[in-house]
């Protein structure tokens, strides 16, 4: 049996409920003990997303996966919030003071990955590494005038939003996995990732109205922890430029990319993310 049709890799764990300040209710799921990792999803996602890293990774960490407002399985039950890359990243940090986390390390993939940047550069002491797989958001140049999405990409996210809006998720699902993976991913992907994304369809024209902010040199040479970069090999253009100049913009980095995979590589290729993963986390000083 193999990791994509194993059922072990489809149970789903039984979340906690973090209850912030702010009142908002965080589901999470933890495992292991020792160090703290925490898992922050990205589009379509939430913290089932993270189990084929848990699972394994638990053995030697306390592994914390965990869903943003508004995305499953609470959905627009905890919707009080303004959908927001502001509101995820305040709300990340008052979940890692809440759990008693600090410092943490931390990983994102995607728009998650965006999150946890914000996160490390707004509260530096929350934080002991930062793993970022394909981050997603446009690079703001030197000197050039503020970062804009492509008019084709703008163009997608409307079409996409508009078939979901109007009932026809699976087509606009489809499109949008489509566009940040490759064409035909969506009917590869596991059922359980389908489901996943299905769940959470109602977040995307939300996200589309809150664009990411974009990296600037500034911002990522001011990063103080170690950073692990991760490209899937065959992931689009847009992640894989991410990765390659953020590289050279963060002074304590380590850029690695993984052969055959494209932007869910941590779902199709998680042995070696995992690999990775504590390959880096081995190299940083566990205590302080």
């Amino acid at each position: 049996m193999n990791a994509v049709t194993d059922p072990r890799h489809f149970a789903v764990p039984e979340p906690g409920f973090a209850t912030l300040a702010s009142g908002t209710r965080l589901p999470y799921a933890t495992s292991g003990a020792g160090e703290r990792l925490l898992f922050v999803h990205g589009s379509l996602c939430d913290y089932r997303y993270w189990d084929r890293q848990t699972a394994v990774l638990s053995n030697e960490f306390q592994c914390v996966s965990l869903s943003l407002s508004h995305y499953w399985p609470l959905g627009e039950d905890n919707a009080d919030s303004v959908f927001s890359v502001a509101t995820h990243v305040a709300e990340l940090a008052e979940f890692i003071v809440a759990m008693d986390l600090a410092p943490v390390h931390l990983v994102g993939h995607s728009r998650g990955a965006c999150v946890a940047f914000q996160l490390a550069q707004t509260h530096p002491v929350l934080v002991k590494t930062l793993t970022l797989a394909d981050p997603g958001g446009p690079l703001q140049a030197d000197g050039n005038e503020e970062a804009a999405l492509p008019p084709a990409t703008v163009a997608l996210r409307a079409q996409v939003a508009g078939l979901i809006q109007s009932g026809a998720i699976e087509a606009g699902l489809e499109l949008f996995v489509d566009s940040v993976s490759m064409p035909g991913i969506w009917r590869k992907s596991p059922a359980s990732f389908r489901t996943m994304a299905t769940a959470n369809a109602a977040t995307l024209p939300k996200q589309f109205r809150d664009p990411l902010p974009a990296y600037t040199r500034a911002a990522a040479a001011a990063l103080r922890c170690p950073v692990l970069l991760i490209e899937g090999e065959r992931s689009p253009r847009n992640y894989r430029d991410n990765v390659a100049t953020l590289a050279g913009w963060i002074g304590h980095v380590d850029k690695r990319s993984i052969a055959g995979a494209s932007h869910g590589m941590n779902v199709t290729h998680a042995a070696a993310f995992n690999r990775l993963l504590k390959a880096f986390l081995a190299q940083t000083p566990l205590h302080h």
